[in-house]
């Protein structure tokens, strides 16, 4: 896995954690389902776009903060 995937999935889990936001909940806002969320920030899948999309928008972000 690349440096810059594994960096975004990081912050996929510190902006979650930051807003207290659990995983079943991020999963029910964004309709990912919660292993599919788990596998991710466990870094056993590399998230598409559109799921990063899906994720920002659940947590009231933009795509673009995964990536600054």
């Amino acid at each position: 896995m690349d440096a810059e995937v594994e960096e975004v999935i990081n912050k996929i889990r510190k902006f979650r954690t930051e807003k207290k936001i659990s995983i079943v909940q991020l999963s029910v806002d964004s309709e990912i389902s919660r292993s599919h969320l788990f596998y991710i920030e466990s870094k056993k899948t590399i998230p598409s776009l559109e799921t990063l999309a899906k994720i920002a928008r659940a947590m009231n972000m933009h795509l673009r903060d995964f990536f600054v």
